[in-house]
């Protein structure tokens, strides 16, 4: 008797199924099965994964879905009704079938999505053909009214579905997992069957391939849950039976069941749905003049052409004639419409040209599209390929399978601009983002099951961090090293491996891939299903699966550069109206200069500290050097560096194997570096047409062994096909050695696995000269605009304040004169300067900032009160006002920022008292005919004699209000101390761990840093003692400082927020999360040190903990009252005091002295124990002369 589990949750039901995709077919085949479905919860992610694994295994797929069906409408979304939805089984039949599946799931996302992705009775009344239907599991809703006693409404229910789907399209579903409940329910299912003699099927809902695999899903549902396995198994899978389980097994449970073990096998013979892989699905350009999209697209081609001869932007030359020109246009119009791509070509010209009409910024081209010369005379790209020797083959060939891709880069600001452009003139159901998964990666999947498994985060980290950080390792690599003897030595560590190991890869969410966008002749879901992720339309399958069922992607990509160019075109054009980007000469000699200087942070993807060292030594002169340094300074080729750098420089070492690599490698200084060199050698040596070459990079650079050495042999000896017609001549008839050819191929494998596109670094090239060009020339501009791109970035912002202090550019806070929305250029004591946004205040809006601007092109703010005044009738609040006092934007009207916040509020009140009277009209006997005129001066306002606040509250106010400082900072007087002690900045090791820097630091690795203690969280260890999290501040970066038990029994007493400390501690990085320190040692700082000699941290002789503190007085001694003056029980110092105080508990009473209102006052049940640190941290805060004991 055959079998086939037609019930079965893959990986794609996220968190819950544990059935790995590629081992379901190989589970059905080791048990003899010739089928098996996919029917995961509510989607459809994983079904052309599992149709082709299935294939490969000769086992049939059946293709389905476990969906959610609403109690009522879809339509309804209300938490009272949500709760009765239920569970079906749909099954796939044929092609109608697949339509209509794909068409509801589809639709339960971006109809009736309430917490799941609901259909209704609606849909499936409307699309049932070609589908099969089960009852489903005890979530169903035939199984719940058995369970609940209500035998009618499931026999009404019953027959409705069997009415809808026909005799041979409806099935109870028997299940047996050893729950009492099931066994209720299978009596019910059998006596329904009997009355109505509607089939049964039996399935076995099974979440995990094997019985043993029962735990891995366990703890995979833990994750989701956020519980652990001590909490007991996940509700529903209290047993271990949620498996594939064998025929005999399902017979032994079933077989008394007239024919459910039968009715699985004749449900998947009436299954029989095929994907399509052999269609391409363009969407449809339609000229408005009536021509052809090929004949459009040629006239678009030699208008273009003509115009850019007429501009002086091609310039012929005796390499590049025009004929050339003319030939290559020639060439790539034919291939582009032979191969159907005319209409690819002109829907993305249409999109970018719509983006440079409404002023949205466009990159100058990405990937090897920037290779097309079409697409730069029809505005695609702005590269010129003949000039800079790009391929067009590395971009579309004949004999190409995989479709083109022409990336796409604009504003980031301004890119859902153009994706609304495409939607509305394609249709909104038409254009669909693509989904991509976040999958449990090696590390990250660690973590997650030690959480699980109760263990505490110490243990799990150790073997985490065992874990090297590279790219896509995965576990079973790592055991090779450290990780390999911690799984022989301990029992707990093999059992997280081993889960680990179990889990590794799959996928934990799903969202939006970051640029990727489909656009289709028919609505999306004709083709695929869709979902919707935080409001976003997604097609349901990834990049790779929706290019294999034929659907073309584009490539929306948001740059922050593209913004930053434009924001500084826009302030240079203040004072130079004529200036264009775009006409800067690529010869221009300051440019390279600042280039060649390495003073190139901030500018496009020359900004590492390993790229500026290189520009130091490579002194870039040319655009095509800058091409170079682009593709050289990359994983791989960075190995490299030194031999091309000395080859540059004393080009008479280089060794060619063969004359005709002289020509192709000359430019790269004898290294292969790009991808296009390496067909280029395949076509000059071994005859390869173009196509050919390019899928011989592929398999180079996906180390495709195998095919790898089927080309190797054409490549020394050439080939003929079937007809012996010559297909490449090879190496050996070009008059090179088996042994030399043998080399050449060796050493373009070992380069192509990391050879970079040339013509997507001559595009980014353009980017980097052109920010570079501002650097070098407008500074003030550039980096106003780089600091608004990193607006609340406090350490990029740090980092480019520094920059601009370095180049003498003052950076000045906020001002309500003059100010604008953004940094801007601004003229200070006849410089040019940089004045902070007001955006960038804190409570202030757009709306708000546009009225200000807006009033004070009337006419600049003479005072507070004129301000109050002519703002009171518009959208001013308390808020926004606070905030703008603290920031400092008020300072140069003259008054003080202490009496600003004491006032501020009954000034406001009088003032919208006053608009609320002229709004209505509010006028008594004594004020008609004598009511002061809107344009009479406020009378000045009389504000409080006091002191303004001490710098340090201005500063705190500052950073509360913009999240960074400007008069200063509160490090600056402990700096000296903190690099006597050997600390180094923050923001160095923060950046050895991002992608494409230097790795300075590593992890692991002991350092001192130093800074401001900004907060302080503890927390409890496993065993119940006490542990701290610290983030640490200097003045160019934070990072998070990790106490455990024993340190901060030493240090507790000082690590309050506010204090300077320096801190030695080793690396602790994640991949996952910014590096962390785990501190070993600590010290306070001392303000404004001389040139004391001091030791550094890492050098000291470590203190025990009880000779740190000086000893306590004696009883006799000890004085009675602690005495605290404060400005005020209100501001952020107070608040410092009192959480310090809080440290320091002990039987000394506190009395503070409240300087606003000029009175003592008893803090009632605060009582502190005296210490010398304690007494040091309040005089720093408070100043010597406001602490007294007494």
């Amino acid at each position: 008797m055959a079998f086939v589990h037609l019930h079965l949750h893959s990986e794609y039901s996220l968190l819950d199924g544990a059935c790995r995709i590629t081992e379901i077919p190989k589970r059905a085949r080791e048990l003899g099965q010739n089928a098996v479905a996919i029917t995961d919860h509510g989607v459809m992610y994983g079904v052309v994964d599992f149709y082709r694994a299935c294939k490969a295994e000769g086992i049939k797929p059946i293709i389905g879905c476990e969906v959610y069906v609403a109690a009522g409408s879809r339509f309804d979304k209300r938490h009272e009704t949500d709760g009765t939805r239920y569970h079906l089984i749909l099954l796939v039949k044929n092609k109608i079938g697949y339509k209509n599946l794909i068409y509801m799931v589809s639709k339960a996302f971006t109809e009736g999505f309430y917490t799941k992705p609901r259909i209704d009775l609606e849909l499936l009344s409307e699309h049932s053909e070609g589908l099969i239907c089960l009852s489903a599991c005890l979530a169903g809703y035939i199984p719940r009214m058995l369970a609940a006693g209500d035998y009618d409404k499931a026999k009404e229910h019953a027959l409705s579905m069997r009415e809808l789907f026909g005799e041979d399209g409806y099935y109870l579903e028997l299940q047996d997992h050893g729950i009492e409940e099931q066994k209720e329910v299978n009596a019910g299912l059998l006596r329904l069957s009997r009355e109505t003699g509607i089939p049964l099927v039996a399935t076995n809902d099974a979440h995990y391939l094997r019985r043993a695999d029962a735990d891995t899903q366990a703890v995979l549902m833990c994750i989701q849950t956020n519980n652990k396995i001590a909490d007991g198994r996940p509700f529903g899978f209290e047993t271990d039976e949620f498996y594939m389980k064998s025929t005999e097994e399902m017979e032994a449970l079933f077989g008394k069941y007239e024919g459910a073990i039968e009715n699985t096998q004749k449900i998947a013979d009436m299954c029989n749905f095929d994907f399509d892989f052999s269609h391409v699905y363009l969407p449809r350009f339609r000229p408005d003049t009536g021509e052809t999209p090929e004949d459009y697209l040629k006239r678009l081609a030699y208008e273009g052409f003509e115009a850019k001869k007429g501009s002086a932007e091609i310039v012929f030359s005796e390499e590049n004639t025009e004929e050339v020109y003319r030939a290559r246009i020639e060439y790539e119009l034919s291939v582009i419409i032979k191969m159907g791509y005319a209409e690819y070509y002109l829907i993305v010209a249409d999109f970018i040209r719509h983006a440079k009409k409404k002023g949205i910024p466009v990159g100058p081209g990405r990937g090897s599209g920037a290779g097309s010369l079409v697409a730069y005379l029809v505005g695609i790209t702005d590269v010129d390929s003949i000039k800079y020797h790009l391929m067009f083959e590395r971009f579309l060939n004949p004999e190409r399978v995989s479709m083109p891709d022409f990336d796409t880069d604009f504003c980031y600001d301004r890119r859902g601009e153009v994706i609304d452009y495409v939607s509305e003139k394609y249709g909104y159901d038409h254009v669909c983002g693509i989904i991509t998964f976040g999958t449990l990666a090696a590390k990250a999947v660690i973590r997650d099951v030690g959480r699980v498994l109760g263990m505490s985060y110490a243990d799990v980290d150790v073997v985490a961090k065992a874990v090297p950080n590279d790219l896509h390792i995965t576990i079973e690599a790592a055991m090779a090293g450290p990780l390999g003897d911690m799984y022989k030595n301990s029992e707990e560590v093999r059992r997280l491996i081993d889960i680990s190991k179990a889990l590794e890869g799959m996928p934990r969410h799903a969202s939006a891939h970051a640029a990727g966008i489909v656009i289709t002749e028919d609505a999306v879901h004709e083709y695929v299903p869709v979902a919707v992720n935080d409001e976003m339309t997604l097609t349901q399958f990834p990049m790779d699966t929706v290019a294999k069922l034929g659907l073309l992607k584009f490539d929306f990509l948001g740059l922050r550069y593209l913004t930053i160019m434009s924001d500084t075109e826009k302030q240079v054009r203040l004072s130079e109206p004529a200036f264009d980007l775009k006409s800067v000469p690529f010869d221009d000699k300051e440019t390279y200069e600042l280039i060649s200087s390495g003073k190139t942070d901030g500018v496009f993807q020359l900004e590492s500290g390993g790229m500026r060292k290189m520009l130091v030594q490579m002194r870039p002169a040319c655009l095509e050097d800058i091409i170079l340094a682009i593709s050289i300074y990359r994983p791989g080729p960075m190995e490299s560096i030194p031999k091309f750098l000395e080859y540059r420089l004393h080009p008479e070492k280089i060794r060619y194997s063969c004359p005709q690599l002289k020509k192709i490698l000359d430019e790269t200084s004898g290294c292969i570096l790009y991808q296009e060199q390496v067909m280029t050698i395949c076509r000059e040596i071994a005859g390869f047409s173009y196509g050919r070459a390019d899928i011989i990079r592929r398999a180079m650079s996906k180390k495709k062994a195998k095919e790898m050495e089927a080309e190797r042999h054409a490549f020394i000896f050439g080939e003929k096909d079937e007809n012996g017609n010559e297909v490449c001549h090879g190496a050996l008839a070009a008059g090179i050695s088996e042994e030399v050819a043998n080399e050449i191929f060796d050493t373009m494998s070992a380069f192509a696995e990391y050879a970079f596109n040339k013509s997507h670094a001559t595009a980014y090239a353009y980017i980097s000269f052109r920010t570079a060009y501002l650097k070098a020339h407008y500074p003030c501009e550039y980096l106003a605009s780089l600091l608004t791109s990193v607006l609340g970035n406090m350490t990029k912002t740090a980092v480019y304040v520094d920059q601009a202090q370095k180049m003498k550019i003052a950076v000045l806070g906020p001002d309500i004169n003059e100010s604008r929305e953004t940094y801007s250029v601004v003229s200070a004591e006849g410089k040019k300067a940089i004045r902070f946004g007001l955006l960038g205040v804190k409570n202030v809006g757009r709306t708000f900032l546009a009225e200000v601007i807006e009033e004070r092109g009337t006419g600049k703010f003479t005072s507070f009160e004129n301000f109050v005044s002519r703002m009171s009738g518009r959208e001013l609040n308390k808020r926004q006002v606070e905030s703008l006092i603290k920031s400092g934007a008020f300072d140069s009207l003259g008054t003080s920022r202490a009496a600003l916040l004491s006032e501020y509020e009954k000034i406001i009140d009088i003032y919208m008292k006053k608009s609320r009277s002229r709004l209505e009209g509010q006028f008594d006997l004594f004020t008609i005919g004598n009511a002061v005129p809107d344009d009479y001066p406020e009378p000045e306002y009389a504000y409080p004699d006091i002191p303004e606040l001490p710098p340090k509250e201005r500063l705190y106010q500052e950073k509360e209000s913009m999240g960074m400082y400007f008069s200063g900072h509160p490090f600056d007087e402990y700096e000296r101390h903190a690099t006597l002690l050997g600390a180094v900045p923050i923001n160095d090791i923060l950046t050895s761990f991002e992608e494409g820097e230097e790795a300075v630091y590593h992890d692991k690795e002991t350092v001192t840093v130093a800074g401001i203690i900004t907060s302080r969280t503890n927390k409890q260890t496993r065993n119940g003692a006490s542990m701290a999290f610290l983030r640490l501040e200097d003045k160019f970066g934070e990072m998070e400082l990790v106490i455990f038990p024993k340190i901060l029994e030493k240090y507790s007493y000082f690590l309050a927020p506010d204090v300077p400390v320096a801190v030695l501690g080793e690396i602790s990085a994640a991949e996952d999360a910014a590096p962390k320190l785990l501190v070993s040692r600590m010290e306070m700082l001392l303000a404004n040190i001389g040139d004391d000699k001091v030791t550094p941290l890492k050098n000291k002789r470590e203190i025990p903990a009880k000779a740190q503190n000086t000893p306590e007085p004696t009883r006799s001694d000890k004085p009675r009252t602690l005495y605290l003056r404060v400005e005020n029980q209100t501001g952020d110092i107070f608040r410092r005091i009192q959480s310090l105080l809080d440290i320091f508990d002990g039987a000394t009473p506190v009395v503070f002295y409240d300087a606003s209102e000029k009175k003592y006052i008893k803090a009632v049940g605060r009582y502190v124990e005296i210490l010398p640190n304690m007494m040091k941290l309040l005089k720093l805060l408070l100043g010597e002369d406001s602490v007294v004991l007494k």
